[in-house]
C-alpha cells in the first residue's frame, strides 16, 4: 500500500532498479522469469524478472535491465527488442523499480548464472493477463499486515514485486 511505501521510506533510502520483462515471441507469447538462488542475501529462490540494482556504470534503467538479463541468465542483446516503460513499481523493501517491456526472438540460449539464478522458465502470456489468475495475500510484515500478489502456476510460486507488476 502506499502508506507501507511513506513508512519504509522513512527507514531506508530508495535504491533504483530496472528489471526487464521478456516477452519471447512465439505465437502465443510467454514471459521469461527466473528463479532466484536459494543462496542469495536477498529475495532467495524467489521467481523474478531478469534485473537488479541499476549501477553508477549503467547509462539508463535499459541497459541496467540488459545488462542484468545477460549476466544473469545470458539472454543476449541481439535477440531483445526493447518496446517501452511500465510504471516506476515501488516496494516494501525500498526499490523503486522501472519495469522495461522487450519483445523477445525465440532461438536464444540461455546460459544460468548459478550463483544468481538456479532455473529460468516461460509462462503463457494469456495466464498472467488472466485476472482469475490473479490472487491477493495478506502476510504480517514489520508489525503490520501487508497484502501482495501472487500468480501460482503450477509448481510455482510468482509473488510479490514481480506478481505485482506483472498485474
Amino acid at each position: 500500500t502506499d502508506r507501507m511505501l511513506e513508512i519504509v521510506a522513512q527507514e531506508q533510502p530508495v535504491r533504483p532498479a530496472a528489471v526487464l520483462i521478456p516477452v519471447v515471441d512465439h505465437p502465443e507469447p510467454t514471459v521469461l522469469l527466473t528463479q532466484r538462488s536459494p543462496n542469495l542475501s536477498s529475495h532467495a529462490g524467489q521467481i523474478s524478472f531478469p534485473g537488479g540494482k541499476i549501477d553508477a556504470t549503467d547509462a539508463s534503467p535499459l541497459d541496467a535491465a540488459l545488462r542484468e538479463a545477460c549476466e544473469e541468465v545470458g539472454l543476449r542483446r541481439e535477440f531483445i527488442d526493447p518496446v517501452g516503460y511500465l510504471d516506476l513499481y515501488g516496494t516494501a523493501f525500498g526499490f523503486r523499480i522501472l519495469p522495461t517491456v522487450a519483445k523477445v526472438k525465440p532461438g536464444f540460449t540461455l546460459e544460468i548464472n548459478e550463483a544468481e539464478v538456479v532455473d529460468a522458465f516461460e509462462v503463457p502470456l494469456a495466464f498472467l493477463m488472466n485476472p482469475e489468475n490473479h490472487q491477493i495475500h495478506t502476510k504480517e510484515f514489520r508489525g503490520m499486515d501487508r497484502s501482495y500478489y501472487a500468480m501460482p502456476f503450477a509448481e510455482r510460486y510468482i509473488w510479490g514485486a514481480t506478481a505485482g507488476i506483472l498485474r
